[in-house]
């Protein structure tokens, strides 16, 4: 008997089930897949999720793994192009993007430091109840055998097709459709900073990774996925050449050094957060466009905020319950404000954002600001500031 079992080991679970290892509990992290192991992502650690890297402990293991510092960030569509960085959080003020098959181990690896059984390829294949409460997990172990484990509290961080939230019958509480497709590749000579390029039904993200590599992005309508995927390299080189040629130039001096990956499966939903004996976190319970590069910095926090939550009242009833929706509030908050961004971008609709931004040339602390609402230093609240009204007002 576990106090807690939480199924996936990525960005949300070995968090997770760190922290609450942390707590003092008992707790069984499952993992289908065998570490260490890539997985699609646009890489991107937020500052807000470099400061909560640092509040635990594992920053430096991520530096240690060679991946480079980014402190520069620029942005360019038709008629404008702003240049700054995010203002500091919690007194960071460099990020990484680091490959998954880097980050998913340290995490995973902090998570057995802190007293958690991990056991990755072992695949979970349903849910043990006693009447409507979870009380277990059965799964496939990685020699092939079943085994049944149960727990006061399963968590499901098995991402966008959570297996933990269909047998839980996690309703969806929000949902939009799809709104863009994806491809992208890692480059070696290709210098760069942290930069996005827009034009209409366009964006380009280019991001530093690790071994010297730098990660390209190209992102096209959802209409247009059929069309893409028929002939992927022409088009996410196209993308490139007309969307933003400065960058394209320096490709053809540089070597594509691994084949191109996507999806056109980017859903947009939020789940039910929790349910008698279970809760989700991470891609399992909100899953947005991945345009604006947020998902492993709200698996950081969501994992943060249910354990917080939770703290030593794992055990009571109603304290429990009450902390579970402390948790679902939480997500109704900063999080539902990020998914709303990521919807206006995917959009790949510049005006109205050139527009503004237009109007911010000039204006660095303004500019560094507006980095600060991606970054989560800055609201857009307190980013509508007084002085950014007397500028919008004078232009």
């Amino acid at each position: 008997m576990y106090d807690v079992i939480v199924v996936g080991a990525r960005c949300a679970g070995s968090p997770t089930a760190m922290l609450f290892a942390r707590q003092g509990y008992r707790v069984l992290l499952l993992e289908k897949a065998g570490f260490p192991q890539d997985t699609l992502s646009s890489h991107y650690i937020h500052l807000e999720g470099v400061a909560v890297l640092q509040r635990w402990g594992l920053l430096d293991r991520l530096r240690e793994a060679g991946c480079r510092p980014i402190s520069h960030q620029s942005y360019e569509a038709p008629g404008v192009r702003i240049d700054g960085f995010s203002l500091p959080i919690g007194g960071q003020r460099t990020t990484y993007a680091p490959r998954r098959y880097v980050l998913d181990p340290i995490l995973a690896d902090a998570a057995v430091a802190a007293g958690v059984e991990f056991r990755d390829s072992c695949a979970v294949n349903d849910l043990v109840f006693e009447g409507d409460r979870v009380v277990g997990v059965r799964y496939t172990t990685a020699s092939g055998a079943l085994a049944t484990d149960r727990a006061r509290l399963v968590v499901g961080a098995d991402g966008m097709r959570s297996l933990v939230a269909r047998k839980a019958g996690a309703p969806h509480v929000i949902e939009h459709p799809r709104m863009t497709c994806t491809y992208y590749s890692y480059w070696a000579g290709v210098p760069a900073h942290f930069e996005l390029y827009e034009r209409q039904g366009r964006w380009i993200g280019v991001i530093p990774t690790n071994d010297d590599l730098t990660l390209l992005m190209a992102y096209f309508p959802q209409e247009e996925f059929s069309a893409v995927r028929k002939a992927v390299e022409p088009a996410y080189l196209d993308a490139f050449r007309t969307t933003a040629p400065e960058l394209y130039e320096r490709m053809t001096v540089g070597e594509r050094v691994e084949q191109l990956y996507g999806t056109g499966h980017q859903e947009n939903y939020f789940r039910k957060a929790f349910g008698p004996g279970w809760a989700l976190v991470g891609d399992a319970v909100n899953h947005k466009d991945s345009i604006t590069a947020r998902g492993i910095t709200e698996a950081f926090v969501q994992a943060q905020s249910l354990t917080g939550h939770i703290g030593e009242g794992l055990h009571d009833d109603a304290a429990l319950q009450d902390a579970l929706r402390r948790y679902e509030d939480d997500l109704d908050g900063n999080a539902l404000s990020h998914y709303q961004g990521a919807l206006n971008v995917a959009e790949l609709k510049p005006e109205g954002r050139a527009e503004l931004l237009r109007k911010l040339v000039g204006h660095q602390e303004l500019i560094d600001r507006y980095f600060s609402t991606l970054s989560g230093a800055c609201s857009l609240d307190d980013f509508y500031n007084t002085e950014l009204l007397t500028v919008l007002d004078q232009s």
